[in-house]
């Protein structure tokens, strides 16, 4: 039997057909793993503040307590709050980008908050225009930039911070242009509010460079807020008269300050309807509101000085510039606060000015200069500067031009890239819009300081050098690399200036060899019979992985001549990985001295992965260096013989004397030949230990002989690490040295 269906019959069952389909596509969509900028809607040059913000409206509606209905409102929410977690994070922020969730597997996540939590605690002061909400990163550039801040460090949870919150807007509303008021989310941050001292909540705190942070004890009016922030605004009224009057504005004009004058009455306060306020030599004013004066003011003032093209080469070289560029008309420093810039740089000899790059486009293109945006040079003409690329903010601006000219770090682009510079250089590939790129940069600067003479620093925008990034394989941002002639190292640390100078040190002083199959084999499989070895199997991906690293050559370093330490890319030599039987990464091992059993090796199943927990692992293999000492040879080695020494007395039963143990040894194979090292049980020879005055476990005591006299009591030493204990050891032997010669050159 057939059906015959007219012509709008058909279509009318083909559009159910397709909205079939397309309901069907959507929820298959829905169902898998979306990209997590799209699954908090933000872009990815989505700043800090901006996920936030959009995960905040996204738990108030999607939230399970708000969708008692939904059977997957709690998957669906843990999928969002997954997002969010790595993306508010820098360095998983930047594993994500490179790698994929594949880079998080050890990071699942997997907890939130009520709904109340992110109605009414999560982020009080995001929605403030006057109120800057500062992360770790803008902090220190925020409070050293040499404007007064005040801080109000809170924790989401607490009442009295809730109940402070409405107060704390209405001041900063109120002082809106006289100081910054910020606010440190300590819940994001706590490591910057424990760094900060801060332990109640709220704690407020007034910030100025060069002084010490002053924190606020008093009641939390907005009255008494006003009054203490005002003590520290700093403000300079003279009292002008006939006979100071024309010396006065003349020498300030010589130094280039105008003058802001109300001109009042006798006896009358200044500040009436009946006055105006003139600012001198240009401008009345008849508004006497503050704001209104400020703004005027700031308007009024003389613009940065216009650099020609004939002249910048020679002016960059004898002074250190901030310079701004714009194209025509349209300028970049419409911003009247920035006018301060010239003042706020005075004291570090940094002069301000703009130049247009339609009068030179060829000067500025030399420069990778194609858009407005500013930039620091450093006194070497245009060969030496470095783009800003953080925020066009007072404050922001401030701290990248002091950081800056007291930095070594270099815009580079193809004409000055070091491809083949006999020079090692730190290259730092990144992206403008990228988050962790701009809060690496200052970690950049710092490091680029304690570097000069040894390494040169650059970055490359990748945005503008495309075809530079490609050439080097870089997919995600920044990538950090050190080119040192043909060798080529990538940074996977932290976003830190110590761990940077830590990569740079290990690859100068390599404390932990790379290791390839074939020299796996030689190395440590036929390695002698007296050598050890311990390596680390790992994946470039393994978000653990990459925690361990800086951990493991940390603990490299302390082991120098006792243990030889290695690594193999388990990505890279992956078939050789599954013939060892590595199952997880990192797979740590510790090869003992070879014997003749068979293919033999310890693997590390301890929960702490930290440089000193590996290390106590490591050494706990060894053979014993030091010398257990009974009563008798106490007394006949330790307090009657002809040798330095230094003893540990110890209970086996004390856990801090089982953690000190395997450092005693690593203590006395660094002294061995100067200094001997034995061990007292006071279980053992309770009586040893109490004539020899211990009263606590473990106890070190450090026993010298000189010319046949002997300290029988000895000299406790307080340390628990091998190195300071070794310095000091050294440091007494080498007054007992002194004190010999003097006594002899005496007789």
């Amino acid at each position: 039997m057939r059906v015959w269906l007219n012509k709008d019959d058909y279509l009318r069952d083909l559009k159910r057909v397709m909205l079939c389909f397309l309901i069907v596509y959507m929820a298959i969509l829905v169902g898998t793993d979306q990209d997590f900028y799209s699954l908090l809607g933000v872009s990815k040059t989505a700043s800090s503040r901006e996920i936030r913000q959009a995960f905040k409206k996204l738990a108030l509606k999607l939230h399970p307590d708000k969708n008692p209905n939904n059977p997957d409102a709690h998957s669906d929410f843990l999928k969002i709050n997954r997002a969010y977690e790595v993306l508010k994070d820098e360095d998983l922020r930047k594993k994500y980008d490179k790698y994929g969730e594949k880079g998080l597997a050890d990071n699942q996540g997997g907890q939130y908050e009520s709904w109340n939590y992110y109605r009414y605690d999560f982020g009080i002061y995001d929605d403030d225009p006057e109120i800057i909400t500062l992360d770790r990163r803008e902090f220190d550039a925020a409070v050293n930039s040499g404007e007064l801040w005040f801080v109000n460090f809170y924790s989401p949870g607490c009442s009295h911070c809730h109940d402070l919150a409405p107060t704390w807007r209405d001041f900063a509303k109120e002082v809106d242009g006289l100081l910054r008021i910020g606010a440190v989310n300590c819940g994001d941050d706590r490591m910057l509010c424990r760094m900060k001292g801060v332990n109640s909540y709220p704690s407020l705190f007034i910030f100025r460079s060069g002084m010490a942070a002053v924190k606020y004890h008093g009641d939390r009016s907005k009255e008494s807020l006003v009054n203490f922030a005002m003590q520290h605004v700093r403000s300079t009224v003279t009292e002008l008269w006939t006979g100071n009057f024309v010396n006065s504005i003349q020498t300030a004009f010589a130094a280039g300050i105008g003058w802001l004058i109300t001109f009042c009455s006798k006896g009358r306060d200044c500040l009436t309807s009946q006055t105006r306020l003139r600012l001198s030599g240009m401008l009345f004013l008849n508004s006497l509101d503050a704001k209104e004066i400020y703004l005027e003011i700031m308007h009024n003032l003389p613009d940065f000085e216009l650099l020609s093209a004939n002249t910048l080469e020679d002016r960059l070289a004898h002074h250190r510039w901030l310079l701004f560029f714009h194209f025509g008309k349209n300028e970049n420093s419409n911003d009247p606060e920035l006018k301060k810039l010239k003042t706020l740089l005075k004291n570090e000899h940094i002069q301000v000015g703009k130049f247009d790059c339609s009068s030179a486009p060829d000067i500025c293109s030399n420069l990778y200069v194609f858009q407005p945006c500013l930039a620091v040079f450093k006194g070497q003409g245009t060969k030496e500067f470095e783009i800003h690329h953080g925020k066009k903010i007072l404050y922001d601006i401030l701290a990248f031009a002091k950081e800056s000219v007291n930095s070594h770090v270099t815009t580079l682009g193809p004409q000055n890239f070091p491809a083949n510079d006999k020079e090692p250089w730190l290259v730092d590939f990144f992206a403008p819009w990228c988050p962790p790129c701009r809060a690496l940069l200052p970690e950049l600067r710092k490091a680029s300081k304690h570097l000069y003479g040894q390494l040169k620093f650059g970055t490359l925008d990748c945005t503008v050098h495309e075809g530079l990034c490609n050439m080097y394989n870089i997919q995600a941002y920044p990538t950090t690399v050190v080119f040192n002639q043909s060798n080529i190292h990538e940074y996977e640390g932290h976003h830190s200036a110590e761990q940077i100078l830590e990569f740079v040190e290990d690859l100068m002083n390599p404390s932990v060899i790379s290791l390839t199959p074939t020299t796996f084999n030689e190395l440590v499989k036929q390695r002698k019979h007296d050598e050890v070895w311990m390596v680390d199997f790992y994946s470039p991906w393994c978000h653990p992985c990459q925690v361990l690293m800086p951990e493991w050559k940390r603990m490299a370093r302390t082991l120098t001549g006792l243990i030889n330490v290695g690594s193999i890319n388990c990505q890279q030599y992956h078939s050789f990985c599954s013939q060892e039987n590595v199952r997880r990464y990192p797979e740590i091992r510790f090869f003992p001295p070879k014997s003749n059993k068979a293919y033999q090796y310890h693997s590390y199943n301890g929960w702490n992965r930290d440089a000193y927990s590996l290390r106590i692992w490591g050494l706990g293999f060894l053979p014993q260096a030091s010398i257990d000492l009974t009563p008798q040879t106490f007394n006949e080695k330790v307090l009657q013989g002809k040798s330095h020494w230094v003893v540990d007395f110890y209970a086996p039963w004390c856990g801090p004397c089982q953690n000190f143990a395997p450092e005693f040894e690593l203590l006395a194979r660094m002294i061995k030949g100067k200094v001997k090292a034995g061990k007292v049980d006071c279980q053992a020879y309770a009586q040893t230990c109490q004539k020899a005055g211990i009263r606590a476990y473990p106890t070190v005591k450090f026993y010298p002989y000189e010319r046949a006299k002997r300290n029988t009591w000895g000299e406790e030493i307080d340390s628990r690490d091998a190195k300071e204990i070794t310095t000091l050891i050294y440091e007494k032997l080498e007054n007992l040295q002194n004190h010999g010669k003097r006594n002899k050159d005496e007789l």
